[in-house]
């Protein structure tokens, strides 16, 4: 790696035991950091949401007040995501009562963008919905660099990404698009992030302050589209990584993720072009062919992969700076 990615790692990454809960408290009474919000973004997560809901509020709201709302952006779930979420004590906010007046998009992305508009935080910290092992010292970890560090605006979550296959464990077999897909792009043209041990991964949190200047694409690029943005906009030393320990989740089909892959190529493209990395000669392809084996030969699925983008948030007309004035009628 690059000397400036080495020294940055060991400048900026730290463990969550090295942020107890005490420490943070003490931070945040004395920093004035404000309000914090918790932010999951959640399709069909019925089995998980719950539980997550539930470790949040009981450890960083009852036991030690810490964060000020858990809010749940619930993107068009068919299951009961939305009830097992709101008898856990988190808000839920329907992903398109928020903003309707605007085109319609989807993707994980777009509940990220509009949780900006409905969530009166100062600092936000998100968290998939479909992690098995989840601990509140996920939340508590990321918030330690950003309530003690008025520098970091940025925090990565990182940890071991075992495999779970027929109920056995396949250490260091998760997270295939990071290491296959991620990992060489941001080798290749951003080496400075190098270090940025988990650059997909869905648990981290940032300055809304910061946020809030970003584009935020809707599909699965959003992780490594805003990674990419703040260390444009914010430089590298703006990025921090916290050590959770392991992550357990659920785990999709080679030929999902496949399609996760092309947005991934397709954001790092855009991200290229827009931080004048590179002249392109056209546009690429979005595209994506599936074969899979029939009696007589292949059949052959194509899929649509292209990415789309939401404006900064500062930019829409109503929002001041806090979402909660555009929170959607009760």
């Amino acid at each position: 790696m690059l000397t400036e990615a080495t020294m940055w790692m060991r400048r900026r990454t730290t463990t969550a035991a090295d942020w107890p809960v005490e420490m943070l408290l003490e931070a945040k009474a004395a920093h004035g950091d404000g309000r914090i919000s918790v932010v999951l973004p959640a399709r069909n997560e019925e089995e998980t949401v719950g539980a997550i809901v539930t470790a949040i509020r009981r450890d960083l709201m009852e036991r030690a007040p810490l964060v000020d709302e858990i809010v749940v952006i619930d993107s068009r779930s068919t299951d009961r995501t939305a009830e097992v979420a709101a008898a856990a004590g988190a808000e839920v906010v329907h992903q398109d009562a928020v903003l309707p007046e605007l085109p319609r998009m989807s993707g994980k992305g777009e509940a990220l963008w509009k949780s900006l508009a409905v969530t009166g935080g100062e600092l936000i910290v998100f968290v998939d919905a479909d992690l098995r092992n989840f601990s509140s010292h996920f939340v508590s970890g990321l918030l330690g660099p950003l309530l003690t560090d008025s520098s970091v605006g940025y925090v990565k979550g990182c940890y071991d990404r075992p495999l779970m296959t027929g109920g056995r464990r396949v250490d260091g077999a998760g997270g295939r698009v990071t290491e296959l897909v991620a990992r060489p792009l941001i080798n290749l043209h951003w080496p400075a992030l190098a270090g940025v041990i988990q650059p997909l991964g869905g648990e981290y949190a940032g300055r809304r302050s910061l946020l809030e200047r970003l584009p935020f694409v809707t599909g699965y690029g959003v992780e490594l589209g805003l990674l990419l943005d703040v260390f444009a906009e914010a430089g590298l030393d703006a990025i921090a990584q916290v050590d959770l320990g392991d992550r357990v989740h659920s785990h999709q089909s080679t030929e999902a993720l496949a399609a996760m892959s092309g947005q991934i190529m397709l954001t790092a493209w855009s991200r290229l072009q827009r931080h004048g990395r590179m002249l392109p000669l056209e546009d690429p392809g979005t595209a994506l062919a599936w074969f899979s084996r029939n009696g007589s030969g292949h059949d052959v699925r194509v899929n649509d992969v292209g990415v789309q983008e939401r404006p900064p948030m500062i930019e829409v007309p109503g929002y001041a700076g806090t979402g909660r004035s555009l929170l959607p009628e009760r």
